[in-house]
């Protein structure tokens, strides 16, 4: 399917990467199925069900054909997720994937890249396909059978 069914992926606005060395981009990951895992450290469903499942994702799959990220986008509750609580929760929850700081948006508060994304909060699961193209964007909770189903189309799509 061309571009007017699965628009390009838009950039990344990230301030601080958690867990790389080398920040991630669309571009370094082309070639690679990505999971993106948009989350809040104080967003129940967040902690019980999206980044464990992300987690299980990344120990599923050949890290050479998919790419978890997580993105930590704060629209509320500001003053209690900085960068620095954000990094003692990723060791104490031991997430081990890249995870990116959203850059803060404007007066309204979303930030950036949930913004550029049209995310309506958290958790929120998108796949991108192997080209750099969004192929699924789940608000809330996606099941394990489901979302394996649909890494699995875009792994053979991509091969």
């Amino acid at each position: 399917m061309d571009e007017t069914y699965h628009p390009r992926a838009p950039a990344w606005e990230v301030e601080q990467w958690f867990n790389t060395d080398q920040a991630p981009t669309l571009d370094s990951l082309r070639g690679k199925v990505i999971v993106l895992e948009a989350f809040q450290m104080l967003c129940p469903g967040c902690v019980t069900h999206g980044l464990p499942q992300a987690q299980r994702v990344r120990q599923t799959f050949p890290s050479s054909k998919l790419a978890v990220i997580g993105l930590h986008t704060v629209f509320e509750h500001h003053a209690a997720m900085t960068p620095t609580s954000l990094q003692a929760f990723l060791h104490e929850y031991r997430i081990t994937f890249p995870v990116g700081v959203d850059m803060p948006g404007g007066r309204d508060g979303l930030p950036r890249t949930m913004r550029a994304y049209g995310m309506q909060g958290t958790p929120t699961l998108i796949l991108i396909d192997a080209k750099g193209r969004l192929r699924q964007h789940h608000f809330g909770q996606v099941a394990d059978l489901a979302l394996g189903a649909e890494i699995a189309e875009l792994l053979i799509e991509a091969a």
